[in-house]
């Protein structure tokens, strides 16, 4: 903890400067999941040939390794230079329901900084935002960035726990943040759908939390502009009443964020492991 505060009071140009140095060892000697990467690229996108997949490739690191430049100077970054640095555009759009004491679901993926976004929701909504995370391996770096994500008000909640605090909070309004592009694991309820051009499992919990709440839920498109500069947009994409039960408000997130990738493929995180697993047979 200490040595990661340490490192998070450098400016961000010195950040970014070992960041730079941490993508050549990364990319180019130690070739971490170089190949996972590769080959998530081809399945996704067949039509381009292995320069342009290598170049997107390339870019995808480089953008990961600025993110962990930004996620620590997250952990001290002022509001003041974070609204700068990240806009969001059509913050208005929430109004109309917020106005009216309704909870919002805001679904991103893992597109850019969606650390930074989340910081940035916290200073501009002007609503409490509760963010649904998995907590980290290494104590010292989970609670990094537990304190990291509840600068501004933001209130982190275990994926384990999200759904019952849900429950509890659903009579004031409150804005409901989730990275929706994570893959379940292999015994969770699941909803497969065709994705970047592969079978593809999402978690079905966003779908249930905007019933259960009857919230309106939103896409959020986020665009880098330059290196440490973003922008996002927030998209509706279904709002109450909601008839009966099923996948459709996970299915047309899916549709959202696949074409937002396709269109700036290289601010994904294309090492994720994404694709762990195949679809079974009787899915």
């Amino acid at each position: 903890m200490f040595f990661l505060k340490l490192l998070s009071r450098l400016p961000l140009r010195v950040l970014y400067a070992l960041t730079d140095g941490l993508y050549v060892f990364i990319y180019h000697i130690w070739r971490f999941r170089r190949e996972l990467s590769l080959f998530n690229l081809r399945n996704s996108f067949p039509a381009k040939t292995a320069p342009e997949l290598e170049q997107i490739s390339r870019l995808a690191y480089r953008n990961a390794c600025n993110m962990i430049a930004e996620i620590l100077k997250g952990a001290v970054i002022s509001g003041e230079e974070l609204r700068q640095r990240v806009r969001i555009l059509n913050v208005e759009v929430l109004e109309r329901f917020t106005r009216a004491g309704q909870s919002v679901v805001l679904l991103a993926s893992h597109h850019c900084n969606w650390e930074w976004l989340l910081l940035a929701s916290c200073l501009e909504l002007k609503i409490s935002v509760d963010a649904v995370y998995k907590p980290l391996r290494v104590a010292a770096i989970d609670r990094f960035m537990l304190e990291t994500r509840s600068r501004f008000g933001g209130n982190p909640i275990p994926v384990k726990d999200f759904l019952v605090e849900v429950l509890k909070r659903r009579g004031a309004a409150r804005v409901f943040a989730l990275v929706a592009d994570q893959t379940p694991p292999r015994e969770e309820e699941k909803h497969w759908t065709r994705f970047l051009n592969q079978d593809t499992a999402f978690f079905t919990g966003a779908d249930k939390i905007a019933r259960i709440t009857r919230s309106p839920v939103f896409f959020v498109g986020m665009t880098r502009i330059s290196r440490g500069y973003y922008e996002a947009r927030l998209q509706l994409l279904a709002e109450p009443p909601y008839a009966g039960e099923g996948p459709d408000i996970i299915e047309r997130y899916v549709r959202v964020a696949e074409a937002h990738i396709a269109q700036h493929p290289a601010d994904w995180l294309w090492m994720y492991r994404k694709w762990k697993y195949k679809k079974p047979l009787y899915a």
